[in-house]
């Protein structure tokens, strides 16, 4: 009887060793929050359907990590281990792009995808840069996004630019720059939007030049 004791403690100081083992960080995914409302045109002026091309990206910005700098010059960026994306940024991107466009009425169809052989406006887009800043002042996001609108038949482009944003986040966790994020998309693409339409009245004016930014 007395035999099994050592037994007994060996077994409960194994059982409290393994108490004592910190757990694995949990991850955590990150949607983006929903857009702003955008005021509607009065009638569409972009006569072609519009689609929205997946984003490209390169390296880090092709993947579901955040990513993040320490540095206020970006030279140094790291990717978050726990903190995700639910989905790469070049879809969520294209998605969020494609419901703005839609809820600005500036064409009757925009979408991700039509047959090959109808012709549309393309929209091509390429994130430039989509980083979480720590600052002196707490924590800031930089989007940077180069967007392209192609007509059919490789012709001028109608608009051709590089739009930035750089917006201080409510507070110091993810999510307050995740949704400081959606708010630097909401103003790109208010400005995209807005360079889209102006360059849609030149071509009904008979004015083809290109709207470069």
């Amino acid at each position: 009887m007395n035999r099994c004791i050592p037994l007994v403690l060996l077994l409960a100081a194994l059982l409290a060793g393994c108490a004592g083992v910190p757990s694995a960080p949990e991850t955590t995914w990150y949607r983006l929050p929903e857009p702003v409302p955008r005021e509607r045109l009065d009638a569409p002026l972009v006569e072609l359907p519009i689609v929205v091309e997946t984003f490209t990206a390169d390296g880090l910005y092709s993947d579901q990590a955040l990513i993040y700098t320490l540095d206020a010059q970006a030279d140094r960026l790291r990717a978050y281990h726990y903190q995700l994306w639910i989905d790469p940024p070049v879809r969520l991107l294209q998605r969020r792009l494609v419901a703005d466009l839609r809820a600005s009425g500036i064409a009757r169809v925009v979408t991700d995808r039509l047959p090959t052989r109808l012709e549309v406006l393309r929209v091509h887009g390429r994130i430039a840069r989509l980083d979480r800043v720590r600052t002196d002042t707490g924590w800031e996001v930089a989007v940077s996004l180069v967007l392209r609108a192609e007509p059919p038949g490789g012709g001028r482009p109608w608009v051709i630019g590089e739009y930035h944003r750089q917006l201080p986040a409510a507070g110091d966790r993810v999510a307050d720059s995740v949704r400081a994020y959606g708010q630097a998309l909401d103003q790109i693409h208010g400005e995209f939007i807005a360079d889209l339409a102006e360059r849609a009245r030149r071509a009904a004016a008979g004015n083809d030049a290109v709207r470069m930014r």
